[in-house]
C-alpha cells in the first residue's frame, strides 16, 4: 500500500509507524549517513533495501525532491544532473548513486525508492551529501626566520576515508603527509614560498595557493667600486652597497673605517675631487626591521700623479756630470801620453825643467737639472789642491733661477805640450719639464797652436 503525504517529514512518520504497525520487511539502510566530498570530484552513495516475500522489485531510483501531488522526482530526469548520475544495483537488494563533476550546488540530502507489483517505499533519512575546496591556512603567514610555522590544508567538513594529503610549493611536490597539517620548525627563508595541498585520490583537485613570507635581517652584504682599481687624485669614485634582505633594506649608511661617524646615506656614496685625504678603508652597513649587518671593508688606493721630483733630476744631473768627466779625463790622458812619448826638438824643454811656458788643458762639465739643486765646481790646480763651490744663474728675461753642475779639472804644466788645450762638455735639460731628456754638448776650444 503506497502513502502519500503533502510533506517529506510526514512520510518519515508514517513510514516510522508503518514498520511499527506490522510491515516489518519493508526497510532500506544507508552505508553512510553522511559523506564529504572535493568539488569537481565523483561520489558513491549506496544501500541497502528489503521488502516482503513474494514481491518483485520493478523499478528503482534516486531523488532529492518531492512534488506535491506527484512524489518523488527521478534524479536521472533532472537536468542539473544529466549526464552526471548514473544508477548501479541489482535490482533485488544493493544500490548505488554515482554522481560525476561534483558541483556545490549538489549538497543536498539523498534519498533511495523502490516500486514493487504491490507497493512503493521510500528509505529515510537519506544520506546528506557535503561539497567542499580544499584551502590552505599558513599559521602565521609571515614570520621571522628561525620561528615556527604551521600550515593546515583545511575543508569545509571532513573528508570521507582515510585521505593523505600532498603538499605543494611553488607547484613542486614538497612532501606528503598522513595528516592535513605541515609543520615548518624551524622555519628558513628557503621556505618562503607558495603553498598548495591535494589528497592523493585527487591529486589534480589541488587547493588555491597562499603565500608564506620568511623575514630576515640583511646578509651577504657587499661594497662594489666604480671606476674599480687605483683612483687618480682630482677625478671621482662611486662605492655601491647590495645585500639581500627581506624586508628590503629601508637605509644604507656609509663609514670610514676608524672613524665613529657616518660619511653619508643611500644605496650609492659619490666621492667627488678625491684628495689624499679620502683614502683609507670604506664599508656599508645594511638594516630593515629585523636587524642590520656590515659589509667588508674596501680600499681607496689614490694615486697622485706629478713631473720628476727634484731628488730624480739632481741625481741624473749628477751621474752624467760624472760620466762626462770620466770621459774627457780618459781622452786627456791618452792624449798626454801620446805627445809625452815624443822626443821634444825644443831648446828651451831642457832649459827650463818644466818650468818655461806651457798650455793647459781644462776640461768643464755642466749639467742643469729641472729645479734648484746645488752644483759642484771642481778644479785640480797644478798644485794639485782641490775646490769646490756652487753657482746659481739666474736669466734676466724669464726670472728664473737655474742650478748648474760644473765638474773641472786642470793639469800640470806639461813639458811636451806648449799649446793649451781647452774643452768643454755641457750637459743641458729641455725646458719641458714632463719630458725627462738629457742633452750634451761638447766643445774644443784652442786658445794657441797645437803642435
Amino acid at each position: 500500500m503506497e502513502l502519500r503525504t503533502t510533506g517529506s517529514v510526514f512520510v518519515v512518520f508514517l513510514c516510522s509507524v508503518a514498520v511499527v504497525l506490522g510491515q516489518p520487511g519493508w526497510g532500506v539502510t544507508y552505508t553512510l549517513q553522511r559523506v564529504c566530498a572535493l568539488r569537481g570530484s565523483s561520489v558513491d552513495l549506496s544501500c541497502s533495501y528489503t521488502y516482503p516475500r513474494g514481491l518483485t522489485v520493478t523499478k528503482t531510483f534516486w531523488f532529492t525532491k518531492w512534488k506535491d501531488g506527484e512524489g518523488a522526482e527521478d534524479l536521472s530526469l533532472d537536468p542539473e544532473f544529466d549526464g552526471r548520475v548514473q544508477y548501479r544495483g541489482d535490482n533485488k537488494s544493493e544500490a548505488t548513486l554515482t554522481i560525476t563533476d561534483l558541483r556545490e550546488r549538489d549538497a543536498a540530502v539523498y534519498k533511495f525508492r523502490f516500486i514493487t507489483n504491490k507497493d512503493k517505499w521510500a528509505g529515510q533519512p537519506g544520506v546528506t551529501l557535503s561539497v567542499t575546496d580544499l584551502q590552505v591556512e599558513v599559521t602565521p603567514s609571515t614570520v621571522m626566520e628561525g620561528q615556527r610555522v604551521t600550515l593546515t590544508c583545511n575543508s569545509t567538513c571532513p573528508l570521507t576515508g582515510n585521505s593523505s594529503y600532498i603538499w605543494y610549493k611553488n607547484n613542486q611536490t614538497r612532501s606528503k603527509t598522513q595528516q592535513k597539517l605541515l609543520y615548518l620548525d624551524p622555519v628558513s627563508s628557503e621556505d618562503a614560498g607558495r603553498y598548495s595541498c591535494a589528497v592523493t585520490e585527487h591529486q589534480h583537485l589541488r587547493s588555491p595557493e597562499e603565500t608564506l613570507n620568511v623575514t630576515y635581517k640583511p646578509r651577504n652584504v657587499s661594497v662594489s667600486v666604480s671606476p674599480s682599481g687605483e683612483v687618480v687624485e682630482g677625478s671621482s669614485v662611486t662605492l655601491t652597497c647590495s645585500s639581500d634582505a627581506n624586508p628590503p633594506v629601508q637605509t644604507y649608511t656609509w663609514y670610514k673605517e676608524n672613524i665613529t661617524s657616518s660619511k653619508s646615506s643611500g644605496q650609492s656614496y659619490t666621492i667627488t675631487n678625491i684628495s689624499s685625504e679620502d683614502s683609507g678603508g670604506y664599508y656599508c652597513q645594511a638594516g630593515n626591521t629585523v636587524g642590520d649587518a656590515n659589509s667588508s671593508v674596501v680600499m681607496i688606493t689614490l694615486i697622485i700623479r706629478t713631473g720628476i721630483s727634484t731628488a730624480q733630476a739632481a741625481a741624473a744631473g749628477t751621474t752624467v756630470s760624472v760620466l762626462l768627466a770620466v770621459i774627457l779625463l780618459s781622452a786627456c790622458f791618452l792624449c798626454w801620453r801620446k805627445k809625452a812619448s815624443k822626443p821634444s826638438t825644443d831648446p828651451r824643454a831642457s832649459a827650463d825643467n818644466g818650468q818655461g811656458d806651457s798650455c793647459f788643458v781644462y776640461d768643464n762639465v755642466s749639467a742643469t737639472t729641472l729645479n734648484p739643486v746645488p752644483a759642484v765646481q771642481t778644479h785640480t790646480d797644478t798644485d794639485t789642491h782641490r775646490h769646490t763651490h756652487t753657482d746659481t744663474h739666474t736669466d734676466t728675461h724669464t726670472g728664473q733661477q737655474d742650478d748648474v753642475h760644473y765638474a773641472s779639472v786642470d793639469f800640470s804644466l806639461s813639458k811636451t805640450q806648449d799649446v793649451p788645450l781647452y774643452s768643454t762638455i755641457q750637459s743641458v735639460q729641455p725646458q719641458n719639464q714632463e719630458e725627462d731628456v738629457q742633452y750634451a754638448a761638447v766643445k774644443l776650444n784652442h786658445l794657441c797652436p797645437a803642435p
